[in-house]
């Protein structure tokens, strides 16, 4: 299943949108590459850029978060974090089990599903208190 950013995405924050956009082109990217079979090869690659771009994305989006005081940081953090955790337990398990279309689907659901849930849910608020602190 494609991801395509639709307005609904859009945090209004040019620099959060960007970043969402990166990482849901790395996903779909993915997706891509296992509707040509090469989903496999691509898996290392896409999962060590999600990792290393959220871990950036994050810093990013938490430090507009304290500039703005917004209250719900320490719960957003937590998000954060718990989404690390999962990225780098599909990075283990790809270590240890080497890439598969088990893989593949779980970076999808547990990556892209989460990634465009949590924009609609929470980082729509966090652009939101932003604007409203400016």
């Amino acid at each position: 299943m494609r991801y395509d950013w639709t307005s609904d995405l859009e945090t209004g924050n040019n620099t959060i949108d960007e970043q969402h956009k990166q990482l849901i082109a790395a996903i779909n990217n993915l997706l891509e590459a296992c509707s040509q079979g090469k989903g496999r090869d691509s898996l290392k690659e896409t999962t060590t850029f999600l990792y290393n771009y959220t871990a950036k994305h994050f810093a990013d989006e938490e430090k507009l978060q304290l500039a703005s005081q917004y209250p719900d940081y320490p719960n957003h953090k937590q998000y954060h974090e718990g989404f690390k955790k999962v990225v780098r337990e599909i990075m283990d398990q790809l270590e240890k089990e080497g890439p598969s279309l088990l893989l593949v689907s779980k970076v999808n659901s547990s990556i892209g599903g989460w990634l465009i849930n949590h924009i609609k849910r929470e980082d729509v608020k966090v652009a939101a208190h932003i604007r409203s602190k400016q």
